[in-house]
């Protein structure tokens, strides 16, 4: 519509936002009128209209089988058009028109913002199944009528009030009408199961909506007297209803003012007490899953601590340090699980696990050489930062260890580059600008345990290469090419 709009017409940002603003509520219209609406913009120029939005019932069949979206029309063609636009009222004359042999009533309602018509809806209404209608679908009839009537006079869509019809509750979910005292005048058949679902034993025809909804919710106090106010359709306004152990109901109350003076209210509700079940077990899991996580890290520390302890109790040297590499890679992993226990879900974001495991790494060597990262690891699943963290240990651990001598000044840098494609790739370079491998070293034949950790956990459980090369002018270079979702960067 964007396009369009800028193409063809003279509208500005604001008129524009208005026209959105009724296509994200215009369903509404659409269902109650069991009509499909096609929103015509004159041109710039004022001798076309161009249509920029199209929209088909739930309740009917339609009257398009085309996409009529980018379609222009000369002005005169459609007289009705040119009458809405020009009086700013709605037109209802004419005979039915005939499309591929389907008979469809025709209607212009002139869309108003403020004292200016921006376009037309044209309301076309498939009459092939026409029939005696129910007091549902007079009802329906009715409610679309007052709200052609509010957009003529620029009062509907409510500014402010942008509408998620995706999440909100649509006619066919239930539908209320009241009068201008928020008495109940019609509850469709689904609006009423919702209610009993609450606990109403009664008919809600002839009862207030708002002292009923009240009662059959547990609050009391200011919040009773505004959930009373809500139900009673003053205001535009999207709310929940929860009855204890009922059920949960949500309901869209829309001031119906067809003529500026408010004469009742449309009241569109949904019952989502299976949905809110759902949510509530979903939130209970996830926070069961960041305890466990929580935990975790939590008894990893412990491990760590004690491994220290029993490091500072050791005479060997070499012990001594084995338990202190042990402590390094427990705490790699535990980094990993109290970003888990933070989160939402089983995926960290892995720049912050690297900028931390380079940290705790460099301690071994402090004032000596300093680490540094470039490039971005991106969005990984815990499947795969654990082991990955695990990895960076190693090799860093390893490059600070065998790379520089005591009292050598030195860099590591860790640089990450994410690949797209049908298999997103994630390329990790640990280079340093150390002593350099040893003449005839073999990295895939090497058995010191680091590098033993670093081939099976890169080549086993990530699916990927590993391989240690001389650096291009000093050092050694450290290259992992590990297989990613290329959707979570």
């Amino acid at each position: 519509m964007n396009d369009l709009v800028h193409q063809h017409t003279a509208l500005d940002e604001s008129d524009l936002e208005w026209l959105h603003l009724l296509v994200s509520e215009w369903q509404l219209l659409s269902d109650l009128s069991f009509a499909d609406l096609v929103l015509w913009v004159p041109t710039s120029d004022g001798t076309r209209y161009v249509s920029v939005a199209q929209m088909r019932p739930n309740t009917g069949p339609t009257s398009y089988q085309d996409d009529m979206v980018g379609h222009l029309v000369p002005r005169g063609r459609r007289p009705m058009l040119d009458a809405a636009h020009d009086e700013g009222r709605i037109v209802r004359e004419g005979d039915p028109e005939w499309r591929e042999e389907v008979p469809v009533r025709v209607e212009s309602i002139p869309v108003r913002r403020e004292s200016r018509v921006l376009g037309v809806i044209a309301r076309n209404t498939n009459l092939l199944t026409v029939r005696t209608p129910s007091r549902l679908e007079l009802t329906y009839l009715q409610s679309a009528s007052d709200l052609a009537q509010m957009i003529a006079a620029g009062a509907f869509p409510f500014p402010g009030q942008q509408v998620d019809m995706d999440a909100s509750p649509r006619v066919g979910d239930g539908l209320i009408r009241l009068d201008a005292d928020g008495v109940v005048q019609y509850a469709s058949p689904n609006a009423l199961s919702a209610y009993h679902r609450l606990g109403l034993a009664a008919d809600l025809v002839g009862h207030h909506l708002g002292e009923t909804t009240a009662e059959l919710a547990p609050a009391r106090g200011p919040v009773d007297e505004a959930l009373v106010k809500l139900a009673s359709g003053w205001a535009p306004r999207e709310f929940e209803v929860e009855s204890g152990e009922n059920g949960v109901i949500q309901l869209r109350a829309i001031p119906l003012k067809p003529k500026g003076v408010h004469i009742g209210s449309l009241v569109l509700l949904r019952d989502v007490t299976e949905l809110r079940r759902r949510e509530r077990e979903l939130i209970t899991k996830d926070a069961t899953i960041r305890e466990i996580h929580h935990r975790v890290k939590n008894n990893l520390q412990t491990v760590a601590a004690l491994l220290r302890l029993q490091a500072r109790r050791m005479d060997s040297a070499q012990g001594r340090e084995a338990l202190n590499e042990a402590v390094r890679r427990v705490g790699s992993i535990a980094i990993v699980h109290e970003t888990l226990s933070q989160t939402l879900d089983e995926r960290v974001e892995f720049d912050d696990i690297a900028d931390r495991v380079l940290a705790m790494v460099a301690e071994i060597s402090p004032g000596k050489v300093t680490g540094s990262r470039t490039g971005r690891f991106g969005i990984l699943d815990a499947e795969v930062a654990t082991p990955l963290s695990m990895v960076l240990t190693e090799v860093l651990q390893n490059a600070l260890e065998h790379g520089f001598g005591p009292g050598e000044q030195g860099t590591v840098e860790v640089s990450a580059v994410r690949g797209g494609g049908e298999e997103g790739r994630l390329m990790v370079i640990i280079q340093d600008d150390g002593r350099g491998l040893p003449e005839g070293f073999d990295p895939q034949r090497a058995g010191n345990l680091g590098l033993q950790i670093v081939r099976t956990l890169v080549e086993g459980e990530l699916g990927g290469t590993f391989d240690m090369v001389p650096a291009p002018e000093r050092g050694t270079r450290v290259v992992l090419d590990i297989p990613v979702d290329a959707e979570k960067h």
